[in-house]
């Protein structure tokens, strides 16, 4: 997936709807936020509930994203055939209180040419994209100066930085890097190669640690959540299926 700053359209499209429309927290918060609750939607919906598409105009072929029944409960499935799209759904979350991430997913097949550290590598047969608010009070000068850049050129809607968890073809769970294209998206390999093909696995993730490991830095709020099954840059095929995502405070 072609995801560049400051220098492509992409970007531009991707930052702008992860933060549009944030919703804010209640005045009472629960213990934990459901940012996709797939399970309680139905299979004759096109998109879960708060979820929206995410399009890209130069990029022709769409992933398609659908609602199905697998092992008892509703989930989201995507196919991707030489194609990039992605599902969002924009909220605000405060990772200090939210810091756990939990979500479970299952991927058909790896990408044989898919490569982290390339351009041309940069496609993953499932990955969700945490995306963070600028907070000019925690930023430097040069960072203020670098935000306000951006937005003249993208948007006002332009998120500060990114954390992408992917399921990769050849590195190690564990292995944090920088996107290809920019070091605003720092990338962490939760599932690596083919061991756990076509199996459901569970994954636990400290936003709030990941974060300041990627970064070095006290996260901002988060602003929104999105979920992308991309084939464009590798021209490969891929399927997977992606259950509840849910913020917890532990």
């Amino acid at each position: 997936m072609r995801w560049i700053l400051p220098s492509t359209w992409v970007n531009r499209c991707v930052f702008a709807v992860l933060l549009a429309t944030a919703c804010t927290l209640p005045a009472n918060t629960p213990e934990t936020l459901e940012a996709g609750a797939f399970s309680m939607a139905t299979v004759s919906q096109s998109f879960p509930d708060s979820w929206r598409p995410l399009t890209f105009k130069r990029i022709e072929r769409e992933t398609a994203y659908t609602l199905v029944e697998e092992g008892g409960a509703v989930v989201v499935k995507a196919v991707s055939e030489q194609s990039a799209s992605g599902l969002t759904r924009a909220m605000t979350v405060d990772p200090k209180q939210y810091p756990i991430l939990q979500w479970r997913w299952k991927v058909d097949n790896i990408l044989q040419r898919g490569d982290v550290s390339r351009k041309d590598g940069d496609d993953y047969p499932a990955r969700i994209y945490i995306s963070f608010a600028f907070d000019p009070d925690s930023a430097s000068y040069l960072e203020r100066l670098q935000y306000q850049a951006a937005r003249l050129i993208y948007g006002p809607e332009v998120p500060y930085r990114v954390i992408s968890y992917i399921w990769e073809s050849r590195r190690p769970p564990g292995t944090v890097v920088p996107n290809p294209y920019t070091d605003r998206v720092m990338m962490f390999v939760v599932r690596g190669g083919d061991e756990q093909v076509r199996q459901w696995v569970s994954e636990t993730r400290n936003v709030y640690e990941d974060y300041k490991l990627a970064f070095g830095a006290e996260p901002t709020l988060i602003s929104g959540v999105a979920i992308m099954t991309d084939t464009d840059n590798t021209q490969e095929s891929a399927i997977a299926w992606y259950g509840d995502i849910v913020f917890s405070e532990k």
